[in-house]
Order: structure tokens, then sequence, then C-alpha cells
């Protein structure tokens, strides 16, 4: 998976590209470590190029999610594809993020 990171003021966006797998979560967990780092109050995770999600993948973003809690900051997952939401819909895991249709939308929401 590729991975990019931009900040806009106080909240980092990483845009996720490809396969979100048990073998691409190393680079997922250094790049919101670094976030972490640099003391953001939100975290923006824009979804619009992953094409699939694995279970491992799906646990490391609610203990991202936990964590964002925990520390007093927000995760909010943007553009999701169609095979994404269903996942996370089949899984009951939706309601547990905030989740913005376009990434423009979730930036702003931090406003």
């Amino acid at each position: 998976m590729k991975i990019e990171s931009q900040r806009y003021n106080d909240i980092i966006v990483l845009q996720l590209q490809g396969e979100f797998t048990t073998e691409t979560l190393k680079s997922f967990e250094d790049e919101t470590s670094n976030a972490f780092a640099a003391q953001v109050s939100g975290i923006v995770l824009d979804m619009h190029k992953v094409s699939m999600m694995d279970s491992h993948a799906l646990e490391h973003l609610l203990e991202l999610n936990e964590k964002c809690r925990e520390h007093t900051r927000q995760l909010k997952l943007a553009a999701l594809d169609e095979t994404c939401s269903t996942i996370l819909e089949i899984t009951r895991l939706l309601p547990k993020f905030d989740t913005y249709a376009e990434l423009t939308d979730a930036v702003k929401s931090f406003a």
C-alpha cells in the first residue's frame, strides 16, 4: 500500500492507495505514529483508493480510533469506496467511525 501524508494546519491527511492488509500494516503504523508525534488534533484517512481491507486492517483502525480518543484527537475516514464501505457495514463497524463522502468535507469538519 502506498501512503502519502499532507498536513493542513492542525490535521494530517493520510492518502492510502492499494490493499490495506496485514502485509501493509507496518507502513500504516509508521505513518500514524508520525502523525501522533506531530501533535496534531486530528487524522483524516483518505480511503478512496483503498481497494480492500482485511480483518487485521479493521482491527488496527479500531485501535487507532480508540488511541485518538484517549489522546483527545479525532480520526475521520473520507471517501470510502463501495467495497470498503460494504466491509465496514457487514462487520457492523461503520457506526464506530466518523465518515465523510468527500475528503474536503472531512477536512472542513475540523473547523
